[in-house]
């Protein structure tokens, strides 16, 4: 039986995750035959799925070169922290006055998997943790306008472009600085996990500005 040919969305999908993933880097270019031919799909839905793409912030069109993901800059960066800032402050209160005892297990269990990375020395897949926590708090924010918001902001980009992690004792403090944010929400203190929530995003774009000092 010959397999369903991708729809149009479907290649937005899987593109779109591709590159927030960070499977597709920074500046790697995105030939529309190369993508027909690995997708399976038509040459107009690689195309308009770019389009998307573009609009979206993560892919930039260029004359006779065609597109590429975008590449962000650092002040760019520091500036979508900025809004995160904002925006998952006021998810961070949210998710404490409506977190279940499940949302608070399922944050702890994120948590004692960091600290074991951590321990190991494993970097990268300790930030990809981080990540997964951010997201994990968003959904028991049960704020979906800061959730969609926050979503086109493009801050998964701009995670796996800019290591934070990286910078030397960053890893320690970002771990405080998620257990105390944690331990709000689960005290069901909205003031609190909105607090801890800004300062760790504003002490990572601290981070970002001192990563873009050392290069």
């Amino acid at each position: 039986m010959t397999a369903e040919p991708i729809t149009q969305d479907g290649v937005y999908e899987r593109l779109r995750e591709a590159i927030v993933t960070g499977r597709l880097q920074p500046n790697q270019r995105l030939v529309e035959l190369d993508l027909t031919e690995s997708f399976g799909a038509s040459r107009s839905s690689v195309r308009t799925a770019l389009v998307r793409l573009a609009h979206d912030g993560l892919v930039v069109h260029e004359r006779n070169r065609g597109a590429r993901v975008r590449m962000v800059d650092v002040d760019e960066a520091v500036e979508i922290v900025e809004a995160r800032r904002v925006l998952e402050g006021l998810a961070a209160a949210a998710a404490a006055t409506h977190a279940t005892k499940r949302d608070v297990t399922a944050l702890r269990r994120v948590l004692r998997e960091m600290r074991s990375l951590l321990d190991a020395g494993d970097l990268l897949a300790v930030s990809d943790q981080n990540g997964e926590l951010h997201r994990r708090i968003l959904a028991a924010s049960g704020h979906r306008t800061a959730i969609r918001l926050i979503e086109g902001l493009n801050s998964q980009i701009v995670r796996f472009q800019f290591r934070t992690i990286l910078v030397p004792g960053r890893s320690e403090r970002s771990f405080e600085e998620h257990s105390a944010i944690v331990d709000a929400i689960a005290g069901h203190d909205p003031e609190a996990a909105e607090a801890a929530m800004r300062a760790h995003l504003a002490h990572v774009a601290d981070a970002l500005r001192q990563q873009d000092r050392a290069i």
